[in-house]
């Protein structure tokens, strides 16, 4: 079997005996890609320290019958340097691997538009010019866009009339109209879903002056969309609610609820 290249973005690793690591790998062109790294661990290892997490590499691989053989790296752009020190920074690219990995699907299966939103979202974690919240949740709409899960947020996810709407329901695919509406709808306050709706374009003019507790609202609809197509939670997102409280105040509190169950409520997960 012939070896080949990909560009690639480390997602995780594992060690694997006394001086071998598993690393996964987002690859652009053979999407998730598990493979040995043989020696990494080793002091004198060549390649070690270019197959940590957060990571963007040009990798060559020799194909095994159950992993792959990492047999050259070079470094594209060394993420964590900008990243590892910095909690907020930290917590939120591991969130962006995480959904990354979930998100990918099989293995082997390309996926070129989630490997360039994961490289574009931990560049922008480590230049740091934007609230690390925002970047994570644009990068949560985005990806659940390319996975077909994109919530409602204009028009009725039901009926499709036309909005904007007030409500938002998980279960329902996001916004719905007064007639569609169900029971537990959550009602986020004015400009919460059109802050979500610039996010997912791109649109980071507009997200410039949203105050912080209208982040954090936009943060549990987001959260608790993306939990509810995954059935279960991110195993980050509580490390990111204890760095920025406001989220988890925005997301159950400050969001009205109506009947008994809000559709933002986030259920905890072991770490």
């Amino acid at each position: 079997m012939r070896l080949y290249r990909d560009t690639a973005v480390v997602l995780r690793q594992h060690k694997l005996g006394e001086a071998d690591r598993i690393v996964t790998l987002l690859t652009r062109q053979h999407g998730l890609v598990r493979a040995v790294a043989k020696g990494v661990r080793r002091t004198k290892s060549k390649f070690g320290a270019r197959l940590e997490p957060f990571a963007h590499i040009d990798v060559q691989l020799y194909p095994g019958r159950n992993l792959d053989i990492v047999t050259q790296v070079q470094t594209v752009d060394a993420f964590a340097t900008d990243i590892v020190d910095d909690y907020s920074r930290y917590t939120t690219a591991c969130a962006i691997l995480e959904t990354a990995e979930r998100l990918a699907g099989e293995e082997r299966a390309p996926a070129p538009q989630l490997h360039s939103l994961t490289v574009g979202a931990l560049r922008a974690v480590a230049e740091h010019h934007r609230p690390c919240e925002l970047i994570l949740d644009a990068f949560l709409l985005r990806a659940m866009g390319f996975a077909g899960w994109a919530p409602a947020l204009d028009d009725c996810a039901r009926c499709s009339a036309p909005g904007p709407h007030r409500a938002f329901h998980v279960a329902a695919g996001g916004a719905v109209c007064v007639h569609c509406r169900p029971p537990g709808a959550a009602t986020p306050s004015p400009g919460v879903l059109d802050l979500m709706d610039a996010l997912f374009r791109g649109d980071w003019a507009s997200t410039e002056t949203v105050p912080e507790s209208l982040r954090g609202q936009a943060s549990g609809l987001v959260a608790a969309h993306l939990q509810w197509h995954l059935e279960r939670q991110l195993r980050t997102l509580p490390l990111i609610e204890r760095a920025r409280p406001h989220a988890a105040v925005g997301a159950e509190d400050s969001v009205r609820q109506d009947g008994d169950r809000d559709s933002t409520t986030r259920t905890s997960s072991p770490a």
